[in-house]
Formats: structure tokens, C-alpha cells, sequence
């Protein structure tokens, strides 16, 4: 029992200061939005005189808006290096610096009277949250045993749903949503980085690392000691051996070399088109919608935050759930499950839409397809494709791997963010087409491509991915033929 403690407990720490920032950032912000907006506007109007324009406070309320998603791309590229040469543990510990930059700096802005604070805060946010989504569920695979590894990797969307929860219901008026406690809403996001400050130095660090990158066999041992609470490793340190021995002589590798090369070209379509599915697939536009979709089903509107933390409570219910079936009914299948129902969902959310006005119960459709949906992604897309990279990926190319995977993330994310409202002008109803045919390409590539990962050590893995990325070399092999007989003849 001890042993499964250390590793429970580890993983509370990296997930409290790791991915509970990113969806804990990502909800504090509505409940504040029309404070924040009076705040930029009287603040202009003390400095100059004059008034903003109602669409000047809204270009700067996009700014800081999309200031989060451009901190979380610089995150998520310096995430790479980072891992590297400090490590995952002293990543993420030092990775807490950049969230007690932005609380000071939220926290003061209302003093100072600069509403570029808050921009700058949730630059620096964005950038917390970039270098943990791509170190901690590295951090965390590669310290859980075999057997648990996908669900010990999954906790990291389990931790991004509980931050989003927690600062919906921190984010009511009743709690910090108020006019007068915003600036402490957005600071409030000191705690869990403090939190990880005095709790994560205290467990080991990623075993794989301190052995392969690191050649520490001794620090690699007591590690594994300590996480699995027995001295008997023999098993799994061969394995470790045999994947040190696999990358000897090899030194971490650069995103673009992965382009380079044949052998990890599968590998990487797959990171590619998860990755980019997972934030084009409209799961956060639902969020979008939530409120105008609630008050349409009669929802008095000082009631709706109270109802949009269901739909936030519904995603951790599921991406709990997930923890709990992955290392049973594998990565496939709830990827796959994930993606059809969302496809299946986003037609009938169209049509209730349309018929909103018409139909009296068509909004109380509409509200069942919102947490319909957010339940389908949290199933499987929102936990399997933070697992991927980390199965999928040696442990050379596998820094690189996320920082490829984390680039697309915050780059969609932004994308999306931005594109969405005039997706919504411009298609109405139908706004959830383009989402649509994300979902169904994303179901048929896992369907036809993707190899189950369950339970197989890393070597395995690439062993598959091998077969895949050298049988169509084979075939192209095999064209070429006739092409070197004529040659040979002439």
C-alpha cells in the first residue's frame, strides 16, 4: 500500500501546480470579464481624459484574453529545453516562478491603476500552463509502472478539469467574482503554485530520466525504491536498461530533426492530427455557448454560473471515469468512442439550434447536447492524447515530441478562440460544421492508424511504429525496381 502512496502523492503535487493552473486560468477570467472592462475604460478615461470606444475595450479585452494561449505557446517551447537540461521535477518546481510574477502582478494592477498588468499576468499564466501540460503527464509516465501508466498519465486531465471547476465556483459573486475582489481572483492562482513549492521537492525525480539521460543508476534505483515501495525492480530495470541501451550514444533531439526523419514518421502524424483535433474539435466553444444556450431554456441568468459549473463538473466526472477504464479498455477505443459521439452530438446541437425558436423543448435539447458533448470529450479525447507523445516517442525524441504537441495545443486554442465568433456570424446555426468534420477525420485516422498502446513497454511501441514507418519504405522500395534494372542495362 505504501508504495502506490508515494506514487498517489507524487502525483498530487505535480498535478496541483502542473495542470490544474491551466484549466483553473482558463475559467477565472470570465466571472471578472465586465469588471476588468469598466476597470481598462475609467482607467483610460483618468489617464486622458476622454472615454474608450466601446469596440477600443473590446480589442483590448481580446488582447488579454489571447495573451493566455501566446504565454502558453512560448511555455510549451521552452518546456523542451527545460526537461532536458533541469530535468521533470525541477522544471515544474521552477515552472512555478512565472505564476507568482503574474498574481504580483494582477494582484497590484487596480493599485498601480494599469490594466497592462493584467495582460502582462496572463502572459506569464499562459506560460505556466504551457511548460506543465507538456512536462507533468511526461514527468508522471515516466515514473508510474507499466501496468498503471495510462492512468497515472491520464490524472493530468483530471487535474485540468478540477482547476476548471474550482475556478468557476471561486469565480461566483458570492466568493471572489464580486467588483471589489476581482484583482484577488486573479491573483488567487499564487496558492497551488505555493502548494507545489513545499510538497514536490520532497518526492523523486522521473526515474528514465536520471538513468538515460542522466547515466545515474544509483539516483534511478532509489527512485524506483521509493515509488513502488519494494526493492525487487529487476523487471522493470531491465527494461529501462534495454531502452537506455536502444538511444546509446544519442543526445535529445530537436522538434525539426523529428521531421527529418523516416523512422518516427507515423509517430508524428498521429501527435499531429491529436493534438490539433483536441482543440479544433469545439469542445471549448461549448463553453462559449453554455450561458446563451441556458438562458435560452429558461434558465433565470443570475442562475447560469451556477449551472455552467455543471458543464465544468461534467468533464471531471468523465475524465475521472477514464482514469479508471484506460488501462482496461485501452487507448483506442476511447478515442475512437470519444470522437463519433462528439460527431453524432454536434449534428443533433445543430439542428436544436435552428429549431431553438420554433420548438418549445428544442432548448432544453440543446442544453442536454452542451453536456452530451463535453462528457464525449471527456471520455477519451481530452486524457488519451496528453498519454500519446510519452508512449509513442523514445526517451530522446520525446521533449521535442511535446513541445510539437504543446505548439499545436496553444496555436489551435488561440485559432480557435479568435475564429470562433465569426464562424458564428457567418454560419449561424451551422456554426459546428467545421467541428464536425474535425471529429469524423479524427475518428476515421484513429480507426485505420492508430495502434493500441495498452499495457506494451516503450520498446515495444517503437518496435510497432517501425513495421508501419518501414513498410511503406518497402513498398517504395519495390517501385523503384524496374527503375535500377534499366539503369544497370544501359
Amino acid at each position: 500500500q505504501l508504495q502506490n502512496k508515494i506514487l498517489i502523492l507524487t502525483i498530487c503535487a505535480a498535478g496541483i501546480g502542473g495542470t490544474f493552473q491551466y484549466g483553473y486560468n482558463i475559467s477565472i477570467i470570465n466571472a471578472p470579464a465586465s469588471y476588468i472592462q469598466a476597470f481598462m475604460n475609467t482607467t483610460w478615461q483618468e489617464r486622458t481624459g476622454a472615454p474608450l470606444e466601446s469596440n477600443v475595450v473590446l480589442l483590448l479585452w481580446s488582447f488579454t484574453v489571447s495573451a493566455y494561449p501566446l504565454g502558453g505557446l512560448t511555455g510549451a517551447v521552452v518546456a523542451g529545453p527545460m526537461a532536458i537540461m533541469l530535468g521533470r521535477k525541477m522544471s515544474l518546481l521552477l515552472n512555478n516562478v512565472f505564476v507568482i510574477v503574474a498574481a504580483a502582478l494582477s494582484g497590484f494592477s487596480r493599485m498601480a491603476k494599469s490594466f497592462e498588468m493584467i495582460m502582462l499576468s496572463r502572459f506569464f499564466t499562459g506560460v505556466n500552463a504551457g511548460v506543465s501540460m507538456n512536462i507533468q503527464p511526461m514527468y508522471l509516465a515516466e515514473s508510474a509502472p507499466k501496468k498503471l501508466r495510462g492512468a497515472v498519465a491520464l490524472t493530468s486531465a483530471s487535474f485540468t478539469a478540477l482547476g476548471l471547476v474550482l475556478g468557476q465556483v471561486v469565480g461566483l459573486r458570492e466568493l471572489l467574482g464580486g467588483e471589489e475582489s476581482w484583482p484577488f481572483l486573479l491573483a488567487s492562482n499564487v496558492v497551488p503554485a505555493l502548494i507545489q513549492l513545499t510538497a514536490l521537492p520532497w518526492f523523486p525525480e522521473s526515474p528514465r530520466y536520471l538513468l538515460i539521460d542522466r547515466g545515474d543508476k544509483e539516483s534511478c534505483i532509489s527512485a524506483l525504491q521509493k515509488l513502488r515501495g519494494t526493492s525487487d525492480l529487476s523487471a522493470e530495470l531491465e527494461e529501462m536498461l534495454a531502452e537506455q541501451a536502444a538511444v546509446e550514444g544519442q543526445r535529445a533531439k530537436n522538434p525539426w530533426e523529428l521531421f527529418q526523419n523516416p523512422s518516427l514518421r507515423w509517430q508524428l502524424v498521429s501527435i499531429v492530427v491529436l493534438s490539433s483535433a483536441m482543440q479544433l474539435c469545439g469542445n471549448d466553444s461549448m463553453y462559449f455557448y453554455a450561458a446563451y444556450v441556458f438562458q435560452e431554456a429558461g434558465i433565470p441568468r443570475d442562475k447560469i454560473p451556477y449551472v455552467v459549473i455543471g458543464t465544468g463538473s461534467c468533464e471531471l466526472i468523465t475524465s475521472v471515469t477514464c482514469n479508471m477504464i484506460i488501462d482496461y479498455a485501452g487507448r483506442r477505443p476511447l478515442l475512437l468512442g470519444g470522437y463519433i459521439f462528439m460527431a453524432g452530438w454536434a449534428i443533433v446541437f445543430m439542428v436544436a439550434l435552428s429549431q431553438q425558436t420554433q420548438i418549445s423543448w428544442m432548448p432544453y435539447l440543446s442544453m442536454a447536447c452542451i453536456f452530451a458533448y463535453i462528457l464525449s470529450f471527456g471520455i477519451g479525447p481530452a486524457g488519451v492524447t496528453g498519454v500519446l507523445p510519452t508512449e509513442v516517442f523514445d526517451q530522446m525524441s520525446r521533449p521535442a515530441a511535446y513541445m510539437i504537441c504543446g505548439s499545436l495545443l496553444w496555436f489551435n486554442l488561440f485559432l480557435v478562440g479568435t475564429a470562433f465568433p465569426f464562424i458564428v456570424k457567418s454560419l449561424a446555426h451551422f456554426c459546428y460544421i467545421p467541428f464536425l468534420v474535425v471529429c469524423v477525420c479524427t475518428a476515421l485516422y484513429v480507426g485505420f492508424f492508430l495502434p493500441e498502446t495498452k499495457g506494451k513497454s516503450f520498446l515495444e511501441i517503437s518496435e510497432e511504429f517501425k513495421k508501419r514507418n518501414f513498410k511503406t519504405k518497402t513498398r517504395a522500395g519495390f517501385y523503384k525496381g524496374p527503375e535500377e534494372i534499366k539503369t544497370t542495362t544501359l
